[in-house]
């Protein structure tokens, strides 16, 4: 009898331990995903422009994305993203990226990644849980300055335009077969249960507390955005 006891205890508390890791792992990216969007609106000529962070359609910051390789290269990281809904931005959904490419390569790299959906179609992609960045859905570098060049195909098909940041400056960048999906632990860890992906994302579910530094910056970086596009049309 006591043995079991000590045994339902060390389970106990070991699974208490493992949630408020989860949890405070959780809080740290949402605190490093606002970081990136306050960073993207300091150096405007070197950032994301103005007309596309205001025509996307959600936001997906991954800050710290492993790119590593030797013969057969991979990625993998973590962050949240967030889509426009009737009443403002929706409460942050966890998600997870990973995936691979074949090529000859060595070595390894942090990056902050920047992902934002376009279209419907893009959206759909991103509502679904599950999704490939090549062939399932049409994903490209994204421009990058104070303005997109009227050259770019960026408003027609595009479902997705990619973002890199590396020590400070953002490029276009391609992510060939990576795959994003819902990043369920971090899920439970912030908001008490596995919600669904979709109910998040179309604004059905509360943001909560330990989001509101994140959910700020998406909100700073869109007025910010949204005053720049305005005055270069003056």
């Amino acid at each position: 009898m006591k043995k079991a006891l000590v045994v339902i205890t060390t389970l106990l508390f070991t699974t208490l331990m493992l949630a408020g890791s989860a949890r405070e792992d959780s809080q740290e990216r949402l605190q490093m995903s606002a970081d990136v969007l306050n960073q993207i609106m300091q150096s405007p000529d070197k950032g994301i422009p103005e007309e596309v962070l205001n025509n996307a359609k959600c936001i997906a910051v991954v800050p710290h994305l492993v790119k590593a390789g030797f013969i057969i290269g991979g990625k993998h990281g973590r962050g949240v993203a967030s889509c426009r809904t009737g009443n403002g931005w929706s409460a942050p959904a966890f998600i997870s990226v990973g995936g691979g490419s074949w090529g000859l390569q060595i070595g390894a790299e942090s990056v902050d990644l920047v992902m934002l959906t376009m279209n419907d179609l893009g959206m759909q992609h991103l509502l679904s849980s599950k999704f490939e960045l090549s062939g399932e859905g049409s994903v490209a570098a994204g421009p990058v300055g104070r303005h997109a060049s009227a050259g770019t195909d960026w408003k027609l098909n595009t479902e997705m335009l990619t973002y890199s940041r590396t020590k400070g400056v953002f490029a276009g960048l391609t992510l060939e077969g990576a795959v994003v999906q819902k990043d369920e632990d971090s899920t439970v860890a912030i908001y008490g249960k596995n919600k669904s992906f979709r109910q998040i994302l179309i604004g059905d579910a509360t943001v909560p507390e330990s989001a509101s530094v994140f959910m700020e910056a998406l909100r700073h970086a869109g007025h910010q955005a949204r005053e720049a596009e305005r005055a270069g049309d003056r």
